[in-house]
């Protein structure tokens, strides 16, 4: 294995102090890398931040028209100097040892393409951690990403994922599909022969939406994508998808049957679900706000994305509809 040098492809879209706060972060990563900041169409750019960290990191700024975040990752890959490229999202901080936990594990273990854990951060708000409870915690979907252990199960998301040079060129990297294109890249890779894993220490504090309408967009896109890529690599689909779905449905059907007297088992089955999730999320936050707001995260969620799965599986899987016509809004036109 050649000597890894590490280039950071970080997109950003107006989003200015989130890129001050990330790059204060650096400031304290020690280790030789390069930093690749890709302005992705922004009106409210983040040059001016940017031009303030010049002479303490090494940083690359690039303004480009707006074509997602999937091809300005590409395009921060195609400028970058390293041979391995991290990429994050620009709404996440870093701990001081994150570089090296990367360091570590591939030193150790090499992999072509790896994803690390999130979580929330002290300074997030109460709506922020009860958001990041129901998308990592074992009791919602924290799993469904695969498993974590096998090497080649672990698909990694973008907001914290590594990619060697070789893999990238190989598989010309991310598609115009958003939300969606880090699995699709990650499925693709394995298909190409190289490796995913997950590095579990190599953990970033992930901001993720800040308004319930927000996080509702979000999820149900991320319902909305996951059936297009069970056509496109039907050997990642799984039953664990229609998780959420069949939770919704049951959960309305547990209502209507207790409104209507004819029985409460469901009911007390769902009361003792989300009584248990309560626990959890009070237990790991030390946070009457935040657990009572990681109720109405996790019932957001599994709506959203529910409600969004069997939208498409209808319109893509059983009428076979083309999903760059059916679903536009999923889709940036790269050309």
């Amino acid at each position: 294995m050649e000597k890894l040098s590490f280039s950071f492809i970080i997109p950003v879209f107006n989003r200015p102090h989130e890129v001050e706060e990330l790059l204060e972060c650096f400031t304290k990563i020690p280790g030789a890398y390069e930093i690749v900041i890709v302005e992705d169409g922004s009106v409210k750019t983040s040059e001016h931040v940017v031009r303030a960290y010049e002479e303490r990191l090494n940083i690359a700024y690039y303004f480009k028209p707006n074509t997602g975040p999937g091809d300005s990752r590409n395009y921060g890959m195609r400028k970058a100097q390293g041979n391995y490229f991290i990429i994050l999202d620009s709404d996440v901080l870093l701990p001081t040892n994150y570089l090296e936990e990367v360091k570590t594990f591939l030193t150790h273990n090499y992999v072509d393409c790896y994803g690390g854990p999130d979580a929330s951060h002290p300074s997030f708000t109460n709506l922020q951690k009860a958001i990041s409870f129901a998308m990592t915690s074992f009791i919602t979907t924290g799993g469904i990403r695969g498993q974590k252990k096998q090497v080649n199960k672990f698909q990694p998301r973008s907001f914290n994922m590594g990619i060697s040079k070789k893999a990238f060129l190989a598989s010309e990297g991310f598609g115009s599909i958003h939300p969606g294109e880090d699995p699709d890249l990650s499925l693709r890779l394995v298909k190409l022969g190289f490796a995913t894993a997950l590095i579990p220490n190599a953990i970033v504090f992930h901001k993720r939406r800040i308004s319930w309408s927000k996080f509702y967009t979000q999820v149900n896109k991320f319902g909305l994508v996951r059936p297009i890529l069970n056509t496109w690599h039907p050997n990642s689909a799984s039953l664990v998808y229609w998780f959420p779905t069949m939770f919704i449905l049951g959960l309305v059907v547990a209502i209507l049957l207790a409104l209507l007297n004819i029985t409460m088992l469901f009911f007390y089955i769902y009361a003792i679900y989300f009584s248990l999730a309560f626990a959890v999320a009070l237990i790991e936050s030390r946070s009457l706000g935040v657990a009572m707001q990681a109720i109405i995260a996790i019932v957001v969620q599994f709506f959203g994305y529910g409600y969004g799965f069997l939208k498409s599986s209808f319109y893509i899987s059983l009428l076979r509809k083309k999903p760059e016509h059916q679903f536009p809004q999923l889709f940036f036109d790269t050309k």
